[in-house]
């Protein structure tokens, strides 16, 4: 398969079959998103995909971004490709409609963003990081800031950014050094370096909005210290016209393994008077807000996860269909078969296709309680929605970014040699998906987060009620007289008191031994993902079985459904009562090695 298609079928069986888009339908102000609505918008998605985003991910691979004088020149067609992305309204899809947004839920939106990171993670980068920063403004700027740059930012008029890292400062941004001097009615100048800016600098808008970490003076040292700044690349005047170029420069563009197409920027701020830049919020509350943007963006990077997963399942796939070599085994003759036939082949497919639609129908578990947080009429539906979503923003971020990494090295291992080979682009995968795990925060940052913030914090409580959930879907599944689904549900209640197990060690060793849990939390990171994953697959096989049982025509993608769910629970869920093992027990031999013993 040379282009990347959108899973359409898949998608709508999420949103229809599992009940999304009936539930984000009930939420104020969504009713009119009916299934023919959403199949358009996905279907006119899955088109741009397909026809303009993929068709520039190899091309841009392999010319990259390039930078000469401070100036970066994106490859052949970007350009072309963000304007018909703008002129189509994509970048404004989930954004407010008080600034010409769309207002679209997220559980359709998330979507739509997957296709992008499908087809072309390289080029859905930049899209993101500026809703990012849209939400950020929305959430905390002042009437100025949001006149002056949302509705620019919205139509993607104008892109931003995220300022966080630093030379000395990479995830400790404690160490945050640069300064931003008041010069009086809520204007800084801001003097620093930050590095590993993602379309810090490009030439597909006009004008870049950077939102900045720095300190103000007399400022508390360590992260209570840390201010957020907006710093446009070029001042906007009174009437919203461009002025002079701001203070702020591209010193270059990083070399990396992969999204090559994606230009990483080194900015450096205050060469000479010092950047403008403009608060945001309250001093010193930086960090705090620089988390929405954070949040945003580690959910957004689950979704990058989610896509690479689809491309490398589809380049894999159609490989293992077209290529011949090999006697099926049991055959009466020798002939040679399609590699698709092998049983090794297939298991690596199966484990590449469960992961994908489990990660896919987990993401939109959690895009669903982000709409329920923000539109629910109930107070407390809204605070029992949040709580969920903050639970699992690590896992959606670190689980699905794993799986990435682990997916596209087995769609080459498919491939065989020839997917060591670039020319066959299953390779590019695994270099464009490398960057994930690192994004936002590694996996063993989203784990530490995982175990104390959302686990150890609150006792327990939020992981209790994802249980209990989990549970009610292990009744629903007691009463189906079916062998599959029977597989399904012994899977997931062994692995459903594995999860409970290990919570009980975090909840009740946490505060006395902090070294000995934290030494199991990216295993328990992948443990809770593994057990909400066959969540989301026990409810998938549920509806399957309900389809074919009312004699739905689509008999074959059901009883895909079916036989993916059962591979899920023979193969990936015992996976659980393992990791289970390793966070309670792993942790003595790790932290009594002597550092010289390594």
């Amino acid at each position: 398969m040379s282009e990347y298609q959108a899973p359409l079928r898949d998608m709508q069986f999420v949103l229809n079959e599992l009940g999304y888009l009936d539930r984000v339908r009930a939420l104020p102000d969504c009713a009119h998103l009916d299934a023919d609505l959403v199949d358009a918008i996905l279907g006119e998605a899955g088109k741009f995909a397909h026809g303009v985003l993929s068709p520039l991910n190899v091309s841009g691979d392999r010319q990259g971004a390039r930078w000469e004088n401070g100036e970066v020149t994106t490859s052949k067609g970007w350009r072309e490709a963000y304007q018909r992305f703008v002129d189509g309204g994509w970048n404004s899809l989930s954004c407010d409609p008080e600034f010409e947004g769309q207002g679209l839920p997220r559980v359709v939106s998330a979507l739509v963003e997957e296709m992008w990171n499908g087809a072309n993670l390289a080029f859905g980068l930049c899209p993101m990081l500026t809703r990012g920063a849209i939400e950020a403004i929305e959430l905390r700027g002042s009437a100025y800031l949001k006149s002056t740059y949302l509705t620019k930012m919205i139509s993607g008029q104008w892109t931003g950014t995220m300022n966080l890292t630093e030379p000395q400062a990479g995830s400790d941004l404690a160490a945050v050094r640069t300064r931003a001097e008041p010069v009086g009615d809520g204007t800084f100048r801001i003097k620093g370096q930050k590095i590993f800016i993602t379309y810090g600098e490009h030439d597909l808008t006009d004008n870049i909005v950077h939102l900045v970490l720095a300190r103000t003076p007399g400022a508390p040292a360590g992260v209570k210290g840390i201010s957020l700044f907006v710093v446009p690349k070029f001042l906007v005047q009174a009437d919203g016209s461009l002025g002079a170029r701001n203070d702020v420069r591209c010193a270059s563009i990083e070399h990396k393994l992969g999204i090559h197409a994606s230009p990483t920027a080194v900015l450096a701020f205050g060469d000479n008077q010092g950047a403008l830049g403009w608060l945001v919020g309250e001093e010193n509350r930086g960090l705090e807000y620089m988390f929405i943007m954070m949040n945003a963006a580690r959910f957004s990077v689950g979704i990058e996860g989610v896509g690479l997963s689809e491309r490398a399942y589809q380049r894999a796939r159609g490989y293992a269909r077209e290529r011949i070599q090999g006697t099926e085994i049991g055959a009466a003759t020798r002939s040679n078969v399609a590699i698709i036939r092998h049983p090794d082949v297939r298991r690596m497919l199966m484990s590449m296709k469960a992961r994908t639609e489990a990660m896919r129908a987990l993401a939109c578990e959690i895009a669903l309680a982000m709409d329920c947080a923000e539109r629910h009429p109930s107070q407390a539906a809204r605070q029992e929605s949040q709580a969920l979503v903050d639970l699992m923003i690590p896992v959606i971020k670190g689980w699905s970014t794993e799986n990435a990494v682990d997916i596209a090295s087995l769609g080459i291992q498919i491939h065989g040699g020839m997917g060591f080979i670039e020319e066959t682009g299953a390779a590019q995968h695994l270099r464009d998906a490398r960057i994930t795990t690192l994004y936002e925060g590694t996996t063993g940052i989203q784990a530490a987060d995982l175990i104390g913030r959302k686990i150890a914090r609150d006792g327990g409580l939020a992981i209790g009620q994802l249980s209990t959930r989990i549970q009610q879907v292990l009744e629903e599944l007691a009463w189906v007289d079916d062998p599959q689904l029977q597989a399904n549900a012994s899977a997931l209640a062994r692995a459903l008191v594995a999860l409970n197990t290990s919570v009980e060690f975090i909840v009740g060793h946490y505060t006395s031994q902090p070294a000995r849990v934290a030494a199991g939390a990216v295993p328990f990171l992948e443990l809770l993902g593994l057990v909400a994953g066959g969540w989301q697959m026990a409810r998938s096989a549920l509806a399957a079985q309900r389809q074919l049982k009312a004699g739905d025509n689509d008999q074959a993608f059901y009883g895909g459904k079916l036989l993916t769910a059962r591979f899920y629970a023979d193969h990936l869920l015992p996976q659980v009562e393992s990791l289970s093992r390793v966070v309670v027990q792993g942790g003595d031999a790790l932290l009594q090695m002597d550092d010289q013993q390594f």
